[in-house]
């Protein structure tokens, strides 16, 4: 099982990402933003960041990099990308996701850890049960997911939508329990597929215990036995 970490210039998380699969014992390798080759890799991880500096909007200028060609036939072939925080961005920008991210509501940043649920979705990328709450930090200025009510319905009708931000009981707020306004308290969501997964939260970071959380564990390990399958198929 090998993972490949896409770097951009700008990219800011890979070495978290690259800590955290290691941590948990597959291996590894960083992939270059001209790389135009993805024929070793089992599964892809946009990490998150600020690539090309947020010139225009955030993933704007990534999603033109040579290697998003690659990724765009790569997730097309049913094989397993993950985009986290900026690697969401990315994503939508590269219409793999629907959706777009905006300014965060209040226009600050955002870094805290915060509760999570899981929701009932296609989503290859998680192993808990619809219903979990998770703790995972955000660190975005751009997590504000928005997209028409004709979307919200498709995705929802779909199962596209995997995690929501939630209060610690995993109730929402009647006002929305997304900190940075989030549409719908939406903080993840797949392709009609499943196997593309964008989110603003980083699981990374919350793998090795060093924090006193294990919460993002079952975002990698889920993948793995989807992932071989596809390699066998």
């Amino acid at each position: 099982m090998r993972f490949g970490v896409v770097v951009f210039p700008g990219s800011n998380c890979e070495q978290d990402v690259m800590h955290a699969l290691c941590f948990l014992g597959y291996d590894a390798g960083y992939v270059w933003h001209q790389d135009t080759d993805l024929a070793g890799y089992d599964a892809l991880v946009l990490p998150g960041g600020f690539s090309y500096g947020d010139y225009l909007r955030c993933g704007a200028v990534a999603r033109f990099s040579p290697v998003m060609n690659e990724v765009i036939r790569y997730a097309d072939s049913g094989r397993p990308v993950i985009g986290i925080c900026n690697g969401f961005q990315i994503l939508t920008e590269a219409h793999l996701l629907p959706g777009a991210l905006l300014r965060n509501a209040g226009l600050k940043f955002i870094c805290e850890k915060l509760p999570l649920r899981v929701e009932q979705s296609v989503c290859k990328w998680v192993d808990r049960a619809p219903g979990t709450v998770v703790e995972l930090p955000i660190n975005h200025n751009e997590g504000n997911f928005i997209c028409d009510g004709e979307t919200l319905k498709r995705i929802e009708d779909k199962g596209q939508i995997v995690l929501r931000y939630c209060e610690q009981d995993g109730l929402r707020r009647a006002d929305g329990s997304a900190p940075n306004g989030a549409f719908d308290d939406i903080a993840g969501i797949c392709n009609e597929a499943g196997n593309v997964f964008g989110l603003m939260p980083h699981p990374e970071r919350v793998v090795d215990g060093i924090s006193g959380d294990t919460d993002g564990v079952a975002f990698f390990q889920a993948i793995v036995a989807y992932a071989l399958s596809v390699r066998a198929a």
